[in-house]
């Protein structure tokens, strides 16, 4: 008996030590999609599980750039959201490990597809399309049409009007960037951006800056996803959205665990987490309106619909290999970011 008490005694002791060190550790963590968001799943996880995240918020250029610099000794364990390519050029060059989490069937579709694109390097966390967001107040004020298309941009009319992000430190300018590419031809949409230049005010560095400038009457039209201004919209703001009627771009914000991470095993229950109903329903109490990847769950009823956006064919394959982004950021800063205004 005495001997049975003791081993029970060993077994407890080691269960509630098992026990202890499952609820406690650090991740290092960059996200990428819009600070809410961000702040409010690294708070509520930690509250769940006891495990403390350490996590900054990057535009995704800036967490690739990140990422490359620490490639020979990593310091980031888990990467997530913001839009999916600069993922997918992380992928092709070795800087993340493959993870195939075995929830796929409560995954959409396009979700999937990103895992099977990547050698399970790269998930799909959430999917929002390209639009136009604007001041209705300042329109009105400065007599102003409200612009519905592509075409309505370029007129001279908005002039020192429009706002919308840099391609090389913004996954959102560079999603505009390939889009437009793909909706008119390599030659003809560098030809569009020359013309959209004159009318653009600034480049700012993230893709999460024109809606709250637009809300706030800072500049008059922003170039961005369209959930960014639609929550905007919801909070009573003068802002109303379109999306472009020649057709548009739109993301697959990514989510990766990176290769080397020093808390990797904490790292995979924070993306477990984040792509469960309880993570990836922080988005809609956040304010941040994406469409989410786990079908599983009812969204946030704010989320905008894409049913009747005009997509165009995206080839994320293409335009997420590094190569290609190069290209075509060399050609936007030769050809369009060295330009007057």
């Amino acid at each position: 008996m005495k001997s049975m008490f003791t081993a029970g005694c060993m077994f407890a002791a080691a269960f509630l030590t098992h026990g202890a060190n499952a609820q406690t550790g650090t991740i290092n963590a960059i996200c990428s999609t819009d600070q809410s968001w961000c702040e409010m799943a690294a708070k509520e996880f930690t509250q769940a599980t006891g495990v403390t995240v350490n996590q900054t918020r990057k535009a995704t250029g800036e967490a690739l750039a990140q990422l490359r610099a620490e490639a020979a000794n990593p310091k980031t364990d888990i990467w997530w959201g913001g839009t999916g390519d600069p993922f997918l050029q992380a992928a092709e060059i070795g800087l993340l490990a493959p993870y195939r989490p075995d929830y796929l069937n409560d995954l959409h579709g396009w979700s999937v597809r990103q895992y099977a694109m990547t050698q399970n390097m790269v998930g799909g966390f959430y999917t929002s399309a390209i639009g136009f967001g604007w001041n209705s107040e300042l329109l009105k004020k400065k007599k102003l049409p409200e612009p519905k298309c592509w075409a309505d941009l370029v007129k001279p009319a908005y002039k020192g009007e429009v706002e919308i992000s840099h391609p090389a430190s913004s996954g959102t300018a560079y999603t505009i960037l390939a889009g437009l590419v793909q909706l008119m031809g390599e030659d003809a949409a560098f030809d569009y951006m020359k013309a959209l230049h004159k009318n653009v005010t600034q480049y700012t560095r993230s893709g999460t800056a024109q809606a709250p400038n637009v809300a706030k009457g800072e500049v008059a039209v922003g170039i961005s996803f369209m959930f960014g201004f639609d929550l905007w919209r919801h909070n009573k703001y003068p802002v109303a959205t379109a999306a472009p009627c020649e057709g548009t771009s739109y993301e697959i914000g990514g989510i990766a665990l990176v290769k080397g991470a020093r808390n990797a095993a904490n790292a995979k229950r924070y993306y477990d987490w984040l792509m469960s109903p309880a993570g990836q329903s922080i988005g809609g109490k956040a304010g941040s309106l994406q469409s989410p990847a786990n079908k599983t769950f009812k969204p946030d009823p704010r989320i905008p619909s894409m049913d009747s956006v005009r997509l165009v064919k995206y080839d994320f394959e293409k335009y997420g290999k590094s190569a290609e982004r190069r290209r075509l950021l060399e050609r936007w800063n030769k050809e369009v970011g060295s330009l007057a205004r």
